[in-house]
């Protein structure tokens, strides 16, 4: 049995689902191309309190990127899942991405990473060196043989007054690249501070703006990642992108009818996925795949749709709290030892939140090892002065 917190302090219970016994993959991931957008384990006994450098368990982080690979997906490294600008400072970013980069050549995985500009510790910088500023870490991270995700700038957000101030920063930054990158487009309900990006607050003459940078640079783009939570802005830039180029749903709260597509008989075509929320459900995401290889796509809804009413309590507002759902997840599934985060974020979420989640992974067979899963809670609640029915405190 599960004992479950309510806002109002009530104390309820209700029954522990079975593991699902999900298969991995025995070959590569066909229908879809997906990323887990991973986060990083703090040493426990780190000093990971707000405002201090990273201290970071690189075992364990690491070998969450390796079970990744097993179940078939690739990995979305150094980015905001990872707690970029919310804990991961610049020296530890740059060892993920070195370091996460070394793993995927060994596990013969996929990785890509961000690229930002937030190495620079002063607020307003003039755009030249925002330019200057991603080109460094572009060719970082070129240099490691990871694929770049050219991520949204709060530098290029504070800097540009028109569109075409961010024509000209991406023209630039993409003419200086080796390979082909991944543009995010990331909302504000993760980060405020980036409104107006593109150049407007409608998205519909931001994503103009997003859609001519890509046609100014031909072959210079592979895909673009977005993450506003509205799926008709999603559908709308993905019927419009140049062949070639894919577009990775980014949208925690309705991936599955995106990722699905025509498939399950919604809209034209489909979304790729670069997902925070897969980082939380990876075995569950690659099962739902798997589903769309075998040609089974009533399969896929029946395993993943459940996921999506986790997912956004994950990720309900503040949004950008989410990190912390992914990370107690993680723990709760034995690949981490504590539920700790860099820059002590896991005070984020409230106790009913948490319970919500596990609540919500439980219907949805998001939990890998059923009964870890529950001595942990437990041993929270308790922690907690709350009585878990069955268990002296």
């Amino acid at each position: 049995m599960l004992t479950l917190l309510a806002a109002s302090g009530a104390v309820s219970r209700t029954d522990l689902n079975e593991s699902p016994g999900f298969a991995k993959p025995t070959g590569p991931l066909r229908s879809r191309v997906a990323y887990a957008a991973a986060h990083v384990v703090p040493v426990i006994w780190g000093d990971n309190t707000p405002g201090r450098p990273a201290e970071i368990d690189w075992d364990s982080t690491l070998d969450f990127r390796r079970s990744v690979y097993s179940w078939g997906l690739g990995v979305a490294d150094a980015m905001d899942t990872a707690q970029r600008n919310m804990g991961l400072d610049a020296a530890a970013t740059r060892e993920l991405i070195s370091r996460s980069a070394q793993v995927a050549r060994e596990e013969g995985g996929s990785v890509v990473v961000g690229v930002n500009t937030d190495h620079i510790e002063v607020e307003r910088i003039s755009l030249d060196e925002v330019i200057d500023a991603y080109k460094q870490q572009l060719h970082f991270t070129e240099e490691q043989g990871a694929g770049p995700v050219l991520m949204a700038s709060r530098h290029l957000a504070r800097a540009a007054e028109t569109a075409d101030d961010y024509r000209r920063v991406y023209r630039e930054v993409l003419q200086s690249a080796t390979t082909p990158v991944v543009l995010h487009w990331l909302g504000t309900a993760f980060d405020p501070s980036l409104a107006g990006y593109f150049g407007s607050t409608d998205w519909r003459d931001a994503s103009a703006v997003l859609l001519e940078i890509i046609a100014e640079n031909p072959g210079r783009v592979s895909g673009v990642k977005m993450s506003l939570l509205d799926a008709a802005s999603e559908v709308s830039v993905r019927e419009r992108l140049p062949e070639g180029v894919r577009m990775f749903t980014g949208d925690d709260f309705n991936y599955v009818g995106l990722i699905g597509g025509d498939t399950v008989g919604q809209g034209h075509g489909h979304s790729d996925a670069l997902l925070g929320a897969f980082a939380a459900l990876t075995p569950v995401a690659s099962a739902a795949i798997q589903a769309l290889d075998a040609g089974d796509p009533a399969r896929y809804l029946e395993i993943l749709g459940p996921t999506e009413e986790l997912s956004r309590q994950v990720f309900a507002a503040p949004t950008f709290y989410y990190k912390t759902g992914v990370a107690f997840l993680a723990w709760l599934n034995g690949h981490q030892r504590a539920f700790q985060m860099v820059g002590g974020l896991h005070s984020a979420r409230s106790l009913p939140h948490l319970s919500r989640i596990v609540e919500l992974a439980n219907a949805a067979h998001a939990l890998e090892k059923p009964e870890l899963a529950a001595d942990r809670w437990h041993g929270m609640l308790r922690g907690n002065g709350v009585d878990v029915p069955g268990v002296l405190l």
